[in-house]
């Protein structure tokens, strides 16, 4: 099914397009960048995305193969428009040396399994949790926000070799990393097909 694009994001996408040029970029990290740059009106992030384009085709493939999508809190499932996603933050409970978000992982991990992808976009504890487990994640979309532990956790995301979506700087959050989910959803399924 073919999503219906509003003509305000047209509109949008025309003029970011103007500012902003994405050609440069293959075709899903391109899908990408517009996206997170449109969901939070901020050309830095052109510069600021980490992530391997063949990582995003696979990552493609697994999503529009129905691969479970985790996140780590409500607002980055609410961003997520055209699929269902997983998120146990309200089961969850601080306990010795973890934070709620990081439990939440622990137990959506026992949940999905291998193969996931997940979509961080609020807490670094979460994504560092992540990191301990053995998820063998399809993707990783790792942007969260903030001045305490989010740029370490993203540095920890890229040097792990897993495949991955971030970023530099302390920026993030529940809209971008919804975002990028997004572009990759939107994207048509024939696109992985293409490069594999």
């Amino acid at each position: 099914m073919n999503r219906v694009v509003h003509p305000i994001e047209q509109e949008s996408f025309r003029r970011l397009r103007a500012r902003l040029d994405t050609s440069r970029f293959p075709p899903l990290t391109r899908a990408v960048v517009e996206r997170v740059v449109h969901s939070a009106a901020d050309l830095d992030y052109a510069a600021d995305l980490l992530m391997d384009e063949d990582d995003l085709v696979r990552a493609h493939a697994a999503l529009h193969a129905g691969a479970p999508v985790v996140v780590d809190v409500e607002m980055v499932a609410a961003g997520i428009t055209r699929r269902e996603t997983v998120c146990r933050l309200r089961d969850a409970e601080a306990g010795p040396g973890l934070t709620r978000s990081a439990r939440a992982i622990r137990l959506a991990y026992q949940q999905v399994g291998p193969g996931a992808l997940w979509v961080i976009g609020n807490a670094p504890t979460a994504l560092e949790e992540l990191l301990t487990l053995d998820a063998s994640p399809a993707l990783v979309i790792g942007l969260p926000v903030g001045f305490v532990g989010a740029t370490e956790s993203k540095a920890a995301l890229r040097e792990s070799g897993l495949p991955a979506v971030s970023n530099v700087s302390e920026k993030g959050g529940s809209a971008v990393a919804a975002a990028a989910l997004n572009a990759l959803l939107y994207h048509p399924a024939s696109a992985s097909e293409e490069k594999q």
